[in-house]
């Protein structure tokens, strides 16, 4: 199938430095793209890139297709966009936002709409300018699906949120818009709230300094990535294992976390006769910090 999103060798610079640096990337259609970074990576810059609110210096972008700046209204027609930072016209009410919203867009679930309003608690005469960082959040996802779109870009959508409502509001609004039709429904979210999403995410990417570091699908990731852990009667020994990513030692428990040639690695730690030892997968923000900070030994 022809991906959503199709970026290739992106160069994007700021003066002489390269805040997207020959990134390649596909998103197939009904996934949940998970795209991680650490701040400064350039998640926000491709993306910028990506909605021709930047211009690329060299590469090539493709949504649906399509160039998203010769073909822009025809692109974005298709999708929306939630930034980290949301803004509204001060003078509007929740119920005035949602209907500008609708006026640009050939399709409105009102029910859904109001299911959400109801849900979070939130008074369509509200004056947006009234809202907490949060509650405009949440105003700025629930007008992002009412649209129905097969695109759903998101950067950060969950920061302003507070940490009980996460979750549920991920699951609830995220969730309930892919699984309305999840053949054509496709979300594309940078987040460094990993865990968050972490039932979510079908497939990622991990730059660093603006290069791709790893992308995959979560579940080959997790059964590529496992920590082995080992106590010993003894102090913990030494261990030179050059497939690891993050060797640790504490006392008598040893942990090694690798990326592929786990059963190699657990003969050789089998060989120093540990009295416990165990395997399991890493969660994917645990993937994020091994494959971005590689510490390599701790004693």
């Amino acid at each position: 199938m022809e991906p959503v999103i199709e970026i290739r060798d992106l160069v994007r610079r700021y003066g002489r430095q390269e805040a997207v640096n020959g990134l390649n990337l596909d998103v197939a259609p009904g996934r949940c793209y998970g795209f991680f970074g650490r701040n400064g990576a350039g998640k926000t810059t491709t993306i910028k890139c990506l909605l021709n609110l930047l211009r690329r210096d060299t590469g090539g972008i493709r949504l649906f297709g399509m160039d998203p700046v010769r073909d822009e209204v025809a692109v974005k027609r298709r999708l929306t966009y939630v930034p980290d930072q949301v803004a509204f016209h001060p003078w509007m009410t929740i119920r005035d936002w949602f209907d500008y919203l609708a006026a640009f867009r050939e399709r409105w679930n009102t029910e859904k709409e109001q299911e959400l309003l109801r849900r979070y608690e939130l008074d369509a005469q509200r004056s947006v300018n009234r809202l907490s960082r949060g509650e405009r959040m949440q105003v700025a996802l629930i007008g992002a699906v009412c649209p129905e779109p097969e695109l759903l870009i998101l950067d950060e959508p969950t920061s302003g949120l507070d940490p009980l409502v996460r979750r549920e509001f991920i699951r609830t609004v995220i969730g309930a818009y892919q699984e309305g039709d999840p053949a054509n429904r496709t979300v594309f979210v940078s987040t460094h709230l990993i865990t968050e999403f972490e039932g979510l995410i079908d497939e990622f990417t991990i730059i660093d300094r603006g290069q791709e570091v790893l992308s995959l699908e979560s579940d080959t990731a997790r059964e590529r990535f496992v920590r082995i852990r080992a106590r010993f009667t003894e102090p913990a020994p030494a261990l030179e294992i050059p497939e690891a990513l993050t060797i640790r030692r504490d006392g008598r428990e040893a942990e090694v976390v690798v990326n592929g040639a786990h059963d190699r690695v657990v003969a050789q730690i089998e060989a120093l006769q540990p009295e416990e030892m165990a395997r399991e997968a890493l969660s994917l923000e645990e993937i994020f910090l091994a494959t971005v900070a590689k510490p390599r030994a701790a004693a």
